[in-house]
């Protein structure tokens, strides 16, 4: 029986009811459920799967992008040593995010610190060789969290496979901290990670930061025209005064070098869209508005070679599940980029 994308998602299909294989797709996505250095609250290892689940909802047709679905997307089953790794290196971290950083032994904290760093490396290890095997077929890939650290092997194996690559990183949060709460993995320090150890991004441009540290925007401004900032109060202010939003995406784009990653991190939207999100912060981009700076990503003609979709984290067992379906759509968005 011939495929009807206008159909319910059929029992037992792939995501977004898709009935294709790995051979047969363009896009692979692969599942990161890994939360260990969340310092809010957790969750967000439980975002790929009910990505997933939420993805059997969403329609195929995209006024924008049109039919998505046509070049084939496939997702990966959830890793269970990532999982596995996430539940051990989170209890191990415990101690040390609920003291701010320290326990109050030195020696304890440096042994939490090399096991959970350790975890981290894994699960970067674990993503950039898969990234790489998907680049290598020709393929487009792309990862879902999992919180933010879980996307720097992504970028790494991107960078190099190209050659150079500038990052569209849309976000509450610069992420811009060095070793937060002494994690040098910590997902508050991945653009900070990025840009001190993979030189081959050679731009990162962050769209919707409204919550950082004092330090961060230092090293922002010491990376001179390597990092471009739009804060999110800002582009409010601009639009006050009359300025389009069309013409706010148009510019931010335009920094951008041709061959773009894109590093989209759910808190980057109104709160309202994502409440159960690690750190969510009052403000951010209306749905509609983040899916017209991609589609002014898209208008501009530059080449997406890979993305992620990270902090989706979904609700109370039992709750609705809005998270998990605002990400199934901005992950659907995200495909038709690629």
């Amino acid at each position: 029986m011939p495929f009807d994308p206008d159909a319910a998602a059929a029992p037992g299909t792939g995501i977004f009811g898709l009935p294709f294989t790995e051979q047969e797709s363009s896009v692979i996505l692969l599942p990161v459920p890994f939360d260990a250095t969340t310092s809010y609250r957790r969750g967000t290892a439980n975002g790929p799967e009910a990505v997933r689940a939420a993805s059997a909802q969403v329609d195929l047709y995209d006024r924008r992008f049109g039919r998505i679905y046509e070049r084939g997307i496939f997702m990966l089953e959830d890793p269970a040593e990532i999982r596995q790794l996430s539940d051990t290196a989170g209890a191990i971290a415990e101690p040390l995010i609920a003291g701010a950083g320290t326990t109050g032994d030195t020696k304890e904290d440096d042994r939490i610190l090399n096991q959970v760093n350790a975890a981290c490396e894994k699960v970067n290890d674990f993503v950039y060789e898969h990234t790489m095997r998907v680049l290598r077929t020709g393929k487009t890939p792309g990862v879902v969290g999992g919180e933010h650290s879980v996307p720097f092997g992504a970028i790494r194996a991107c960078a190099e496979h190209f050659g150079g690559i500038g990052i569209l990183h849309i976000d509450a949060h610069m992420d811009l901290r060095e070793a937060f709460e002494g994690f040098a993995w910590s997902h508050a320090s991945i653009m900070h990670n990025v840009l001190s150890r993979v030189p081959l991004v050679k731009k990162v441009v962050q769209v919707g930061i409204r919550d950082f540290g004092e330090r961060e925007l230092t090293f922002a401004r010491e990376e001179g025209d390597r990092v471009v900032v739009h804060f999110d109060d800002e582009w409010s202010e601009s639009m006050a005064d009359g300025e389009r939003l069309s013409d706010l995406c148009k510019a931010a784009v335009s920094a951008l070098p041709e061959q773009v990653y894109v590093s989209f991190d759910i808190d980057a939207l109104d709160p309202s869209l994502c409440p159960h999100t690690g750190t969510p912060v009052p403000g951010g981009l209306a749905f509609n508005h983040a899916m017209l700076l991609l589609d002014a990503l898209k208008r501009s003609r530059r080449k997406v070679v890979g993305f992620d979709l990270v902090e989706v984290a979904p609700g109370p067992e039992g709750g609705p599940e809005w998270d998990a379906n605002v990400g199934a759509r901005v992950l659907y968005k995200l495909c038709g980029l690629a």
